[in-house]
């Protein structure tokens, strides 16, 4: 995810900086309220998690209240997620406790100030969001991993044992703890446990009132009681004084381990606390009408604000500190408004290691490991499990866990790292060669990128095609080395001079540049073959240029002047019968001549008819004799900067084309006297029989821009009358009921592409209401395709099916090229 957040897509439409509350803010002392709340749930959460999680990593126990109070305080006073909670996670539970291990608890401290530091240089380079890069199945990969091994360690505490070095060594001692269990150890934790799984499912209007206490609390504190009251001898919490607590020292040890223990605290906790950052967005924005969101997160101050939190709890002697999922989810849950629920809960962990030391000297140490357990159990989620499978990447997420396990977390995710490359040049090099015979025509299809790696079966293929005779060429992939290149060319000079022709389509053949050659080679029977050299104009892969290029400084200051147009700019205006060339005028045509506009259309046309219509009339006489036969309904926006042969590589024939001012598709019965839009839609479904209806939106669309400022009570213009056919789609951007739309690999931008990505999807509901589109669904003759383009990347994008781990439906790019 690669977008930054400089205000918050919240903000209600019209609304300037300094104007008066709109209805449904709150006031000041409802928020403190409502924050007060708040951080006393998340304290009673976060207090027996960070003595458990301290536990796990073998510190001293007071570091884990340390770290609460240092990420309440800080974290939440310096980060730019307004209501995550910071502090010591499980997350890093695995690494600190091979750090203490290896150099002992305070160089262990230093380290951790050191990674701070690593941080708040990462955030001034503004890398937060390529933390984001990382491939998801290696993240979730990598906390399962940790999560197996702490609950490894944990289930012999539980048992009432101590755990060993490493998980190794943690599966090899447990058959023999298995037959030395401690019976109340195992008592306590299972005790603790089956509180933990039962507590969120009690019934009733009792069970939902004590559901308000956290099943952490609940579960350590009655196992703490039945301790206690039963008269039980457990090891327990032992809190030593506060003036014996161990502050750092200089870090000693070989400078090469330092410096991968400092990389790996940095990696870890960065990655896990933006993907919280923007897990806690995606939730506040599910949870939270516009009006009642705080700020989006800034990813770049929250990686500072963690750098800060490290720095100062590792000087105090306390863990390091990340975001943490669990408790930012029950702090939005709670109703907390700002920032100061965090800092607030902060406090209460302050004061609770000050003044309730006796209290916490009684828990057992088998509630608190039953508790980490539990939290490790479910690091390793089914959820993500599905995901990463319906994207193939469970190699990746399955290899990661078991380096992770074996090796550790840095070893692990470099060997994460490792695996997801190889998969990747894996399906960079799989290139899918075929040799079909259609209507006695020959076709040879190639699918996928056509490397060297694919040359010998590509010269097989080739091989095996006679001298004579038409062969048309399908290269359906977008890239091409130099080795198949030339394989290629050779073949077909060869094809050519034994008397053959042959028809190129496809992505560009010049090779490995990524652009697109002036020019095809086609060969045929008819007039021009031999050399084979087609004319480009009619190509819809042409590249294309602004007319406004071709036409000179004379032109612009003598509007009498009719300057001939180059070859591409004709085909540029051959996308309609004005084409870009009036529409892309705009308002500044107003101000024109009357002649200066006709003259270019003039030009147009007449640039038209010599350099294309030569090349097009065969086919457009055999449409005029056959009728029409699209594929597809193209509905999109009447924006001049969508060009759709362009950008579909389609031409006369392939697509039915609706446009119209925001790609909006009126529900039936909402037209009011413009049926126009159904009218084409039970043309194209009923008549044309198309096979599929795409609704395309894109980048900047001032439809959007327009409908996110529009006001109530705003007078009733012929545009804003339309607009309203848009109001379902603002309504679901701002409905927590609603999956948000992004775009794959980034946020969006701002409020107008968000807007943009969540109309695609609602005009694509809205076509489903239609009587003869429901039909065609349910006869599974019809298919439904939601498309975005970035005018500024000219790149496409496409709806893919289902939802990402964080329930946004995603836009796939298409064909991108780095």
């Amino acid at each position: 995810m690669t977008a930054t957040f400089s205000k918050p897509l919240a903000e209600p439409p019209g609304t300037k900086p300094g104007a008066p509350s709109p209805p449904g803010r709150r006031s000041d002392r409802t928020v403190l309220a409502a924050d007060l709340s708040a951080s006393l749930t998340v304290f009673l959460i976060a207090l027996p998690l960070s003595l458990g999680i301290a536990l796990a990593t073998g510190a001293p126990l007071q570091a884990g209240l340390v770290a609460a109070a240092v990420g309440g305080l800080v974290a939440g006073c310096f980060g730019g997620a307004p209501l995550q909670v910071s502090g010591p996670a499980a997350g890093l539970t695995v690494v600190t406790a091979e750090l203490i291990q290896r150099y002992g608890w305070r160089t262990t401290c230093a380290i951790t100030v050191l990674a701070g530091c690593c941080q708040l240089g990462l955030a001034a380079l503004r890398t937060a969001r390529s933390a984001l890069m990382v491939s998801p199945a290696i993240v979730h990969g990598m906390l399962a991993g940790i999560g197996v091994t702490i609950a490894l360690a944990q289930l012999h505490i539980v048992l009432g044992g101590t755990p060993q070095s490493s998980a190794l060594a943690n599966v090899r001692e447990l058959p023999s703890q298995l037959a030395d269990i401690h019976p109340t150890a195992l008592g306590i934790s299972a005790l603790t446990l089956l509180l933990l799984i039962a507590w969120p499912r009690l019934p009733g209007r009792a069970g939902r009132a004590l559901r308000k206490v956290p099943a952490a609390l609940a579960a350590v504190g009655t196992a703490t009681a039945v301790a206690a009251v039963a008269g039980l001898r457990l090891p327990r919490v032992d809190l030593p004084s506060w003036r014996s607590h161990a502050l750092p020292e200089l870090p000693e040890g070989p400078v090469l381990g330092l410096i991968a223990a400092v990389l790996t605290i940095t990696l870890v906790g960065s990655v896990e606390s933006l993907l919280s950052s923007v897990a806690t967005d995606k939730l506040i924005a599910s949870e939270r009408p516009t009006a009642s969101r705080p700020p989006r997160a800034d990813l770049d101050r929250e990686l500072r604000g963690q750098g800060a939190a490290n720095i100062v709890s590792g000087a105090l002697g306390g863990l390091p500190i990340t975001g943490v999922a669990v408790r930012s989810v029950a702090n939005v849950k709670s109703g907390a408004m700002s920032r100061k629920s965090a800092m607030l809960h902060g406090l209460w962990v302050v004061l609770a290691a000050g003044l309730l030391v006796p209290v916490l000297d009684l828990i057992p140490l088998a509630a608190l490991a039953a508790l980490v357990m539990a939290v490790g159990v479910q690091m390793v989620s089914i959820t993500h499990m599905r995901t990463v499978t319906r994207h193939r990447e469970i190699a990746v997420y399955a290899t990661t866990i078991a380096a992770v396990v074996l090796g550790g977390v840095l070893e692990g995710v470099a060997v994460g790292i490792a695996v997801a490359v190889v998969l990747a040049l894996h399906r960079l090099a799989r290139t899918k060669i075929t040799l079909e015979v259609r209507d006695g025509v020959r076709h040879l299809v190639v699918r996928g990128q056509l490397t060297f790696l694919a040359v010998p079966r590509l010269s097989r293929t080739l091989a095996q095609i006679p001298h004579q005779g038409h062969v048309v060429v399908e290269l359906e992939g977008s890239f091409m080395d130099h080795a198949a290149y030339e394989t290629l060319h050779d073949w077909q000079e060869s094809h050519l001079a034994h008397g053959g022709s042959l028809e190129m389509g496809g992505p560009p053949t010049e090779p490995g540049t990524g652009t697109v050659p002036a020019s095809r080679t086609t060969s045929g029977s008819g007039p021009g073959s031999g050399s084979g050299s087609g004319h480009h104009c009619c190509r819809p892969w042409t590249p294309w240029k602004n007319h406004c290029d071709h036409r000179s400084t004379g032109e612009r200051t003598h509007p009498e002047a009719t300057p001939v147009p180059s070859p591409s700019a004709g085909a540029a205006r051959a996308d309609s019968a004005a084409g870009p060339d009036t529409a892309a005028d705009g308002a500044g045509a107003a101000a024109a001549p009357r002649n200066r506009g006709a003259s270019r259309l003039a030009s147009g046309i007449t640039a038209f008819q010599r350099d294309t219509a030569p090349h097009v009339r065969d086919e457009l006489a055999r449409l005029a004799r056959e009728g029409q036969r699209p594929s597809q309904l193209f509905l999109t926006c009447a924006d001049s900067r969508l060009v759709t042969s362009m950008i579909t590589a389609s031409g006369p024939g392939d697509l039915f084309t609706v446009r119209n001012v925001g790609n909006l598709v009126p529900l039936p019965g909402a037209e009011t006297g413009d049926d126009s839009v159904a009218a084409a839609i039970e043309y194209a479904v009923d008549v044309l029989q198309v096979d599929s209806i795409t609704v395309c939106g894109h980048s900047g669309c001032g439809a959007m821009q327009a409908l996110l400022n529009s006001a109530p009570g705003q007078p009733a213009t012929p545009l804003g009358r339309w607009l309203r056919h848009g109001r379902p789609s603002l309504e679901r951007m701002d409905s927590p009921h609603h999956a948000w739309a992004r775009i794959s690999g980034r946020l969006p931008a701002d409020a107008v592409e968000q807007l943009c990505l969540t109309n695609v999807v609602q005009q694509l509901e809205h076509l489903r209401a239609h009587e003869s589109v429901a039909r065609r669904l349910a006869e599974g003759t019809l298919e439904l395709h939601g498309m975005y383009f970035h005018v500024g990347e000219a790149q496409a994008y496409l709806l893919s099916e289902g939802e990402d781990f964080f329930d946004c439906r995603v836009f796939d790019s298409v064909g991108r090229r780095t």
